[in-house]
């Protein structure tokens, strides 16, 4: 194992045991030096890994603090490799949102309102009016991100938010099938929609389901999967 990794695993081991709780101010450099068997430099680097995966806030001048450490925050923080994965990693999340996006419907079924309803109903209509690739992937992303957030669960949102980061960015490159997939998606959503206007986690399950599905399938089609 090396040094940073030796640094890693101890400072993990002391949040993750209760020896730093949240808020918890990290001791000195050469405290910590002592206590882990590392250099300066080893754990410097260290903490600033898991600073940027959101375990830890460096304030200058302060000193190392441990986060809050909230699910939906360090789910968040994946965002940062999410972004790197190639189409056939796309695919791969696609297939995990067929699970979780339906759920949040479902969830978010039982507790929407009409304000609500009324607002999304809004995205869906200027959706349907915009054939701007950016317009469509931020409204898009607006409309499913909304209903997660209804759902209730902070830590759901911020995965679902992580899984959607890196397939909003990509687009079909024939427009005949780009087009094909938004009108598709155009009554997808108001499937979905109407699920949700009904109270109905049932059918707004089913149709969050059909909906991502039919995305993977364009996602498939330009994917070289090996078998």
């Amino acid at each position: 194992m090396s040094a940073l990794d030796t640094a890693l695993h101890g400072l993990r081991a002391l949040i993750a045991d209760g020896a730093l709780r949240p808020g918890d101010r990290l001791p000195s450099e050469g405290e910590l030096c002592e206590r882990l068997g590392v250099s300066r430099g080893s754990l410097r680097e260290a903490i600033r890994m898991l600073a940027a995966l959101g375990v830890l806030d460096t304030r200058h001048g302060s000193g190392s603090y441990v986060s809050e450490l909230r699910a939906a925050d360090l789910i968040g923080s994946l965002s940062l490799t999410v972004g790197l994965l190639p189409m056939a990693g796309v695919l791969e999340l696609t297939e995990l949102r067929r699970v979780l996006e339906p759920h949040a419907a479902a969830l978010a079924a039982a507790r929407m309102d009409s304000e609500t309803i009324e607002r999304l109903d809004g995205i869906l209509s200027e959706i349907e009016a915009s054939d701007d690739f950016e317009d469509h992937s931020r409204l898009d992303h607006d409309f499913h991100m909304t209903i997660s957030r209804v759902a209730g669960n902070e830590a759901l949102t911020s995965l679902i938010d992580v899984l959607r980061s890196r397939s909003r960015a990509y687009r079909i490159p024939d427009a005949h099938d780009a087009a094909e997939l938004k009108l598709h998606s155009d009554a997808g959503h108001r499937a979905i929609l109407r699920g949700l206007a009904a109270a109905d986690p049932v059918a707004a399950s089913a149709a969050a389901s059909s909906h991502v599905a039919y995305t993977e399938y364009w996602v498939r089609q330009y994917t070289d999967v090996d078998d």
